[in-house]
């Protein structure tokens, strides 16, 4: 199947309405995700009460992937997002992460993200932020988390293994040596046309039938040096996102039109209901389209480069 035809075998009707639900695709076995996902990170900041209605508001609209990590907010994610779930727990498809490279220190991270998230396993779990070889030559040394990862697969407490990517180099290498399910990584038109990151890990994990899962699809650039943090439009986006809407439609439409599942898109509440509207009425790029959206990309300063 090549690239146009898988995406539009899941694009949604070209009127769809905003709150129309969201499309699905195939992860592995036969688990289908939504194409937009809940990155936790959105409930960061809220009262449970409001936590608890944004997850449920998602749900309604289609959105079965939830995305978190312990890292997000020194666990704040987490123990919102835990709460929030809980009544959707068993339909979900529910994602977590660790940054811990020895088997002991992840086995503290996942056992403590169990309790958080009120759940005796995760759908998906994964190596967190995988951003160098030294990264990658701790998780397969001897006593690495990679061992621990391995026996919780068997053990039926992880249906699924993965990692997030930030190293083309690393990325390549796990992929080559660990039996991981999915990678989640930049798939940004930035990081694609300018940095030239993100290509060579699509296609090796397209050669070795790992599922993609996208991050950064609105991500636009880095934010200027001179600029104070708490200037930024955006406190929970350590780049500068894409929030112009039809900008920001391309951008994803261009994300959602690679050959991926689904898109985590970032943690702020805005921009994901944007994310979602967009996934909803989602349309592959035309050609034109797809020229349109190389130029955007041109000058710009990428996130991440290879």
């Amino acid at each position: 199947m090549d690239r146009r035809t898988f995406v539009a075998a899941t694009a949604a009707a070209p009127l769809a309405r905003s709150g129309a639900p969201l499309p699905k695709r195939v992860y592995k076995d036969g688990v289908q995700l939504s194409i937009i996902g809940f990155g936790g990170i959105v409930v960061m900041g809220y009262e449970q009460k409001e936590a608890n209605r944004l997850v449920a508001a998602a749900w309604d609209r289609g959105v079965n992937y939830f995305d978190v990590a312990p890292s997000y907010g020194d666990g704040e994610a987490e123990i919102k997002l835990g709460p929030a779930l809980e009544p959707y727990r068993k339909k979900a498809f529910l994602a977590c992460k660790t940054t811990r490279r020895d088997a002991a220190g992840a086995q503290q991270e996942f056992e403590q993200s169990l309790r958080r998230l009120r759940t005796d396993y995760f759908d998906l779990y994964q190596f967190h932020a995988v951003s160098s070889m030294e990264d990658v030559e701790k998780i397969l040394a001897p006593g690495g988390a990679g061992e621990f990862f391995l026996k919780m697969k068997k053990e039926g407490k992880a249906r699924f293994l993965g990692f997030s990517a930030h190293h083309a180099g690393a990325a390549l290498a796990l992929m080559e040596k660990f039996p991981v399910d999915s990678i989640l990584f930049p798939v940004n038109f930035v990081c694609w046309h300018e940095g030239h990151f993100g290509p060579q890990m699509l296609e090796k994990a397209r050669e070795k039938k790992i599922a993609r899962l996208a991050l950064k699809g609105l991500a636009h650039t880095t934010w200027p040096k001179d600029l104070p943090r708490e200037q930024r439009k955006y406190g929970k986006c350590w780049y500068e996102p894409l929030d112009e809407p039809e900008k920001a439609r391309l951008a994803l439409r261009w994300t959602l039109s690679q050959e991926i599942t689904a898109a985590i898109p970032p943690g702020e509440a805005s921009l994901f209901e944007l994310a979602l509207s967009i996934g909803a009425s989602f349309e592959p790029l035309s050609r034109a389209e797809a020229e349109q959206v190389a130029m955007m990309a041109r000058n710009k300063e990428p996130i991440f480069r290879a």
